[in-house]
């Protein structure tokens, strides 16, 4: 399975929180490829910045540790944000629901809104 980790689900595996059974299994099994969104960076970026989240500050690091694999935002990714409906209203979100559609991965996270995209999720 290719997984792509919620924000916040990057963060708990780090800071090692609250997740489900079938989230942990899925992120640690070693046969899933496990990818993190350039998008889920700028997400954290933004929020340390403005003093509204504490996160590790070498993260890039961590993540290259735990051997997560970046993904890059591309234009059709910025593109197919456009074309899903209004079910969530915040950026970040929307732009991993339109990642993993584009790239089909099955999207790690707490927010049960976003399976109503028609992605594949695992609830965090």
């Amino acid at each position: 399975m290719n997984l792509l980790l919620d924000t916040h689900v990057v963060l708990w595996w780090l800071g090692d929180q609250r997740l489900t059974d079938a989230a942990y299994t899925a992120i640690a099994t070693p046969d899933n490829a496990v990818f993190v969104s350039a998008a889920s960076a700028w997400e954290i970026g933004v929020k340390k910045a403005l003093g509204k989240l504490r996160a590790p500050d070498d993260l890039e690091e961590l993540l290259e540790r735990e051997r997560f694999m970046p993904l890059p935002v591309t234009i059709a990714h910025g593109l197919a944000v456009g074309s899903l409906p209004k079910v969530h209203g915040d950026p970040f979100d929307r732009l991993l629901v339109a990642q993993a559609g584009r790239e089909s991965l099955t999207l790690v996270t707490r927010d049960e809104r976003l399976g109503e995209y028609g992605i594949p999720i695992v609830l965090a």
